[in-house]
């Protein structure tokens, strides 16, 4: 298990700085409540069309922390519902992040346990189809692989790749670091000087 402790104080918006476009998922996959900043290794999981078995059977071997990554064929069938997110909280399961839908959005919020999805919808999906789990996924745009360190606030959902976890940490840190010690004045001043030169590079005299 992933050592993610480092990145529960770090958010959405710096990860995404420092990883670029390609690591954040795109705007569809929000908070489904508004929940707290998670943290967490990918435990990842394919389901196709109309099916959500793989998501049942994954809540059952993901370790404590993990966030349960799920790509979804669709969203007309919900993966999931209030019994098995309960479920998957009593076992330590930090959240789920899917590009898909659940269900039972009321049960979510009094359980308080953090969903990060495309919506809801009542009817659920069937239980037949197997997959392997743990192999890579695409979820909201971004290949994320098991042991990815997912981070995930109402700002939306960055995943760091596993190998590059202490490498992104330490530039995480010292981006905060410089920006905590940077009064508004100081960020004000520099930012018109950067603006004034980008717009005297383009030919604008205004």
């Amino acid at each position: 298990m992933y050592d993610v402790s480092g990145f529960r104080d770090i958010s959405p918006t710096t990860l995404a700085d420092i990883l670029g476009r390609g690591q954040v998922m795109d705007t569809g996959i929000r908070p489904l409540w508004p929940s707290q900043r998670v943290a967490g290794p990918a435990f990842t999981v394919r389901c196709p069309p109309g099916d959500n078995l793989m998501l049942h059977a994954a809540i059952h071997r993901a370790e404590p922390g993990s966030v349960i990554v799920v790509e979804a064929g669709d969203v007309e069938y919900a993966l999931a519902g209030g019994n098995m997110c309960a479920v998957a909280q009593r076992r330590g399961i930090a959240a789920f992040v899917t590009n898909g839908v659940l269900r039972d959005l009321a049960e979510l919020r009094e359980l308080g346990f953090p969903v990060f999805a495309r919506g809801v919808i009542p009817f659920p999906g069937a239980k037949k189809a197997v997959t392997p789990l743990n192999e890579p996924v695409r979820c909201g745009g971004v290949t994320v692989a098991a042991g990815d360190i997912v981070v995930a606030d109402e700002e939306g959902v960055v995943v760091t790749p596993g190998a590059r976890q202490e490498d992104v940490l330490l530039d995480a840190r010292a981006k905060v670091a410089k920006e905590a010690a940077e009064t508004l004045d100081e960020w004000e001043a520099a930012h018109l000087a950067r603006i004034d030169k980008i717009l005297a590079a383009n030919g604008y005299e205004g």
